[in-house]
């Protein structure tokens, strides 16, 4: 399936993977062989996901006289990190002409990697409606300790068998609908930061993402029942969500604040140990705290004398400090990033400042367009059993508090925190988390 748009935005916007959700959609895989002249595929699964199709798709290769290479993983947690793409690696063969992932996160992300490494077509055979990755050039990994976004290659073909998704673990399907809702911060945020920093922002995309949450909300309770309308609702939405990302060039149609407080949560978890769940939980968790978070803001409004005194105050060297010891060796990518970026360089602040102010009741405008209320949120997650207490995360007040204060510095993206920051009120404002 090819999709261009020539754009008001004035971008054109190219998605050329072709996307397959139906019941039996492993069937087209002998066609999807021959269409790609395959003689020898790598496929790339783990124990979960090669149960769960990977033995069918196995046989369905094998059924072709296509001879098949695997590297399947074994570990209960398996991490996207240098660890895990260089062992994918090691079982890669140069004569392979196809990559195959089967499966969903983590090893969409590392066949990504690899079919992009090695120049190879690439299928995904979903295996769970757990997260947006799928359709997304990108690859979420952990590289020395800091979260990132690294440049991989969207797959070629996404295959969704309705048949197989259904029979996903409850809570990854959970975790979809958790990534989905993610979606309403992401705009909005992505709407308040071409306000008040410039970024390039395209209101078709917005829109293609905002109705396909509408869908996904109005399916949630046949989520769980495994009702196929509801489970496709949610993997097209999922799939959407990639493609709009694809179209930007960028990750902020489908993540903002909601993803920095999980990909803290996961660096944490890398450093120190520490619960981690599957990243939609996690994004739909911070969902709820991010809105209530900007219910709070509402009532703010801007006031320079404040601001100035917070940004004059603000002690560089002691939050490096806090970061290090909150992060361990991640920290240290983040506080290069900064020295590239110079958010906190006090002189670029008044100006900035002054565009926020003069916008004030615009940006308020955006916030109720764009967010539901916290309590709205709060409903939905129940209805697909994730709770609202960070506390069942293993993330207690204070960690939630400064996880919320380093979410400004994960990537260069004008998030809650960043706005926070510019009007004075980051620290009161975390402390509202509870």
């Amino acid at each position: 399936m090819e999709i261009q748009r020539n754009c008001k935005c004035g971008k054109e916007h190219i998605f050329t993977s072709e996307v397959i959700v139906k019941e039996g959609a492993l069937q087209e895989l002998p066609r999807l062989l021959k269409q790609y002249c395959a003689k020898k595929v790598f496929l790339i699964a783990d124990q979960n996901t090669y149960a769960a199709a990977g033995k069918s798709v196995s046989e369905i290769v094998e059924a072709e006289n296509v001879k098949i290479v695997k590297c399947i993983f074994g570990e209960d947690a398996l991490e996207p990190d240098e660890h895990s793409v260089g062992r994918a690696i090691m079982y890669y063969e140069a004569s392979c002409d196809v990559v195959i992932g089967v499966g969903s996160g983590v090893i969409n992300d590392i066949s990504k990697i690899v079919s992009n490494v090695a120049g190879k077509p690439y299928i995904v055979v979903a295996t769970a409606p757990s997260m947006d990755g799928y359709a997304s050039a990108t690859s979420s990994m952990t590289r020395d300790g800091l979260k990132i976004s690294l440049p991989s290659k969207c797959a070629d073909v996404i295959l969704g068998d309705l048949d197989v998704l259904c029979q996903a673990p409850a809570k990854m399907m959970a975790s979809g609908l958790g990534d989905m809702l993610a979606k309403y911060v992401s705009i909005c945020e992505w709407r308040i930061s071409n306000l008040i920093t410039g970024e390039y922002y395209c209101e078709d995309i917005a829109q293609l993402v905002r109705e396909a949450l509408k869908r996904c909300v109005d399916n949630a309770e046949g989520l769980l029942k495994r009702d196929k309308e509801a489970v496709k609702a949610v993997f097209e939405g999922l799939v959407i969500g990639g493609v709009a990302m694809a179209y930007a060039g960028v990750s902020r149609p489908a993540s903002g604040v909601e993803h920095y407080f999980s990909h803290v949560w996961d660096m944490r978890g890398v450093e120190f140990g520490t619960p981690v769940d599957f990243h939609g939980i996690q994004c739909a968790m911070a969902t709820y705290h991010a809105v209530r978070l900007y219910e709070i803001v509402k009532k703010h409004t801007p006031d320079y004398e404040k601001a100035s005194a917070y940004v004059t105050a603000f002690d560089q060297t002691a939050w490096e400090q806090t970061l290090r010891e909150f992060l361990g060796k991640g920290a240290e990518a983040m506080i290069e990033l900064e020295k590239r970026e110079g958010k906190y360089r006090k002189g670029t602040h008044p100006a900035r400042f002054k565009i926020i102010a003069d916008n004030w009741e615009r940006i308020l405008q955006i916030m109720d367009e764009e967010l539901p209320s916290s309590e709205e949120i709060a409903k939905l997650l129940k209805t697909i059993g994730i709770p609202i207490d960070l506390t069942t995360l293993g993330v207690d007040t204070e960690c939630a508090r400064t996880t919320f204060m380093a979410t400004k510095d994960i990537r260069d993206k004008y998030v809650l925190s960043r706005l926070a920051w510019d009007l004075g009120i980051l620290n009161e404002l975390a402390q509202q988390i509870n």
